[in-house]
């Protein structure tokens, strides 16, 4: 399996560790902010893609009402599993569905919604093109992405850290996808290629990650996302070893306690044509 292929794999204890460590780490604030924006809006049915572990769309379960239909799905049926353990405050329908190939009728819904997922597609303006076809007249996009890994410490400080683990090949998953596509022209290029013929709105957005620990934080990163599966192909034997030079960095910088790091992400809005 080729370095991107594996970039969207999440199996085995990844999801668990992703929802126990990662979603309060990064992906609560923004998921919050997803649910506001669309709070004002007259909506009955959306659908979100990519909903990985489901924290997006348990603040959106709370946030809009029993009358707007959520529909949440995602490429990796291990991750559905435990969105759909932990439950939303609401009923919600799980689907298992590849954002490239939609399992929906044409202009089904009101809204489309995509938080931290679409850098993972692998043709961009392939799924924002069914993200169009799905929607119906005077609908909306919106989706959020990592801006550039230098505007998010941890992720950087983790990044450079293992590098120093294996000098010869360092894991660079995290710059590579999810902090790989934040270019605001490529996004607007790729939604007018998928058929978005108003310009998005992109909103560059910054919060405050926290973690109990630096080791909190690592393990996040190195056990919680498929950086995990770079580490474990190099040497599976020094996942450990990797995790704790990781914390050992985050711990030189942001302190020995609770420790707290920038984070940001553009988050693009675009209207569907009436």
């Amino acid at each position: 399996m080729s370095g991107r292929d594996a970039d969207a794999v999440f199996v085995g204890s990844v999801p668990e560790l992703y929802d126990t460590y990662m979603v309060p780490l990064i992906f609560a604030p923004y998921a919050a902010d997803l649910a506001s924006r669309l709070r004002p809006r007259p909506l009955s049915r959306l659908l979100e893609i990519a909903a990985g572990t489901g924290v997006a769309t348990r603040a959106m379960a709370a946030a809009l009402p029993e009358s707007c239909a959520i529909v949440a799905t995602d490429l990796n049926q291990a991750m559905l599993d435990h969105a759909c353990a932990v439950g939303t405050p609401r009923a919600v329908e799980w689907r298992q569905a590849d954002a490239l190939r939609l399992p929906f009728q044409d202009a089904t819904f009101d809204a489309v919604v995509c938080q931290f997922g679409a850098m993972f597609f692998p043709d961009k303006s392939r799924a924002f093109a069914e993200a169009r076809r799905v929607l119906g007249k005077g609908g909306v996009f919106i989706f959020s992405v990592w801006d550039r890994i230098g505007e998010n410490e941890f992720a950087d400080v983790v990044t450079t850290a293992l590098a120093s683990v294996f000098p010869s090949d360092p894991p660079r998953f995290m710059a590579r996808t999810p902090h790989g596509y934040h270019d605001r022209e490529q996004i607007a290029r790729d939604l007018a290629k998928g058929g978005f013929t108003r310009a998005p709105r992109i909103d560059t957005v910054a919060a405050r990650s926290r973690a109990e620990s630096p080791l909190a934080a690592a393990m996040a990163y190195c056990q919680g996302t498929p950086l995990r599966n770079e580490i474990e192909t190099r040497d599976a034997t020094r996942l450990g070893e990797a995790t704790e030079v990781a914390a050992e960095a985050i711990a030189r910088r942001f302190g020995r306690g609770r420790v707290d790091g920038k984070i940001q992400a553009h988050v693009v809005t675009v209207e569907a044509d009436d």
